[in-house]
């Protein structure tokens, strides 16, 4: 069935007719809270940065006084409501859960609160939460340096509802792109818990493993990584470079995620070679955690430590993780130079211990750990692949679901 009769088989003969926002749904604006009175507990307030792209985020929540509930009482949240950032990252949105409460709504935060028996907030979180319309909603945006959003506009946008003449039968249509949707998402965030305990687990046994009270059962020495390992020596044309094989810190990913294609190449001059097995670490910021183990031969600048190993009694892949391990990232900020954009200072990372078992325990330490590595950070067969696979469902969904719309609004 293609696209279009999927669609009209949801339909089953009803039309869609396009409606100004304002007429499904109230917009609140928010409450132009002092900072100054922020506390330790209280109602939460929900601020632009608290926006992300589907979910209420927890990190640096801010309070508002609890004794001057009634100030604000009409600015307050309830649990499902819609929330859609006026300025910044213009158009996001995201709906609240209880776990989210109280909260009220700060000033550039605008709530959508549906309308009963018209339309389901839940329809309209999918709906708005594309990247079409939040293209559209920057460009309708105003102002200098910080675009704003004006409710003015958000309120007679035109959004698509199903029958809106037979609301029981609207709200049914509505429930059923709602079901089929939420159960992509559903997949995707067990996927994701799934993920983020798989990294707890990888970095336990990693801590575990290059312990030393581990160690010790099998016997090791102490050597630093100068004494087993160099800066790469030899250089790269840049003549020689791509998107693929030059690496630098930008395109280097954060907490040992890998690389990306690089979005700048170099234009000129001599850079640092690197081969297969060399560990690429980003040196700004140490503590972003930027590690990779080049599994091809390129260049990268003096942004990215390249480090090759020396010495033969040293699994190369051992010295990956050893270098990967967070006492190492720890080892390097702690005599990093600068404050505001800190560099990993190179003589003394050189002279970071590391412990050296046998080349058949650094084996099996390998083994162990590699197995957590391909599972939560392999765009192959790990997880992060399922979750991608999983969001090109949802995406595709979505379009496909949503895709009667584009047509009719041209229409309009």
């Amino acid at each position: 069935m293609n696209n279009l009769g999927f669609i009209e088989k949801l339909l089953d003969g009803e039309k869609v007719e396009w409606v100004a926002l304002g007429e499904i749904a109230d917009i609140l604006n928010g409450y132009a809270f002092k900072s100054s009175l922020y506390s330790e507990e209280g109602i939460r307030v929900i601020r632009i940065s608290d926006v992300q792209k589907g979910y209420i985020s927890n990190k640096d929540l801010k309070f508002y006084p609890l004794q001057e509930a009634d100030e604000i009482k009409r600015y307050l949240l309830t649990e499902n409501d819609l929330v859609m950032s006026l300025t910044g990252n213009v158009g996001r949105v995201a709906m609240l859960s209880q776990k989210d409460l109280p909260a009220a709504l700060n000033q550039r935060v605008a709530c959508l609160r549906a309308k009963k028996n018209i339309v389901y907030t839940r329809y309209l979180f999918h709906f708005f939460d594309q990247p079409c319309f939040e293209n559209e909603a920057l460009n309708n945006a105003t102002g200098g340096g910080q675009k704003n959003l004006g409710t003015r506009w958000l309120s007679s946008y035109q959004v698509p509802i199903p029958c809106p003449d037979k609301p029981e039968k609207s709200l049914a249509i509505q429930a059923e792109i709602v079901r089929i949707l939420d159960a992509f998402t559903a997949m995707t965030s067990e996927l994701t818990s799934e993920l983020n305990a798989r990294q707890k687990q990888y970095n336990y046994y990693r801590d575990l493993l290059l312990s030393e009270a581990e160690l010790s059962k099998v016997g090791f020495e102490w050597k630093t990584l100068g004494e087993v390992a160099e800066y790469s020596k030899s250089r790269i044309s840049y003549e020689e470079l791509d998107e693929n094989n030059y690496v630098g810190v930008d395109n280097l990913l954060q907490n040992r995620a890998g690389k990306t294609s690089s979005n700048h190449l170099p234009t000129s001059g001599n850079l640092t070679h690197y081969v297969k097995g060399d560990v690429l670490i980003g040196n700004i910021r140490p503590y972003l955690k930027k590690i990779w183990q080049a599994d091809n031969e390129g260049g990268t600048n003096g942004d990215v430590l390249v480090i090759h190993a020396t010495d033969e009694n040293i699994n190369q892949r051992y010295l990956y993780q050893v270098l990967a391990d967070d006492q190492f990232f720890d080892y390097s900020m702690q005599h990093a130079k600068g404050a505001k954009m800190p560099r990993g200072n190179k003589p003394k990372i050189m002279e970071y211990k590391i412990p050296i078992p046998s080349l058949e325990e650094q084996a099996r330490i390998v083994a162990i750990l590699d197995k957590f590595d391909t599972l939560t950070s392999s765009i192959s067969e790990g997880l992060p692949r399922e979750i991608e696979l999983r969001q090109q469902q949802y995406e595709y969904y979505r379009d496909l679901l949503l895709g009667f719309q584009n047509s009719e609004k041209e229409a309009v």
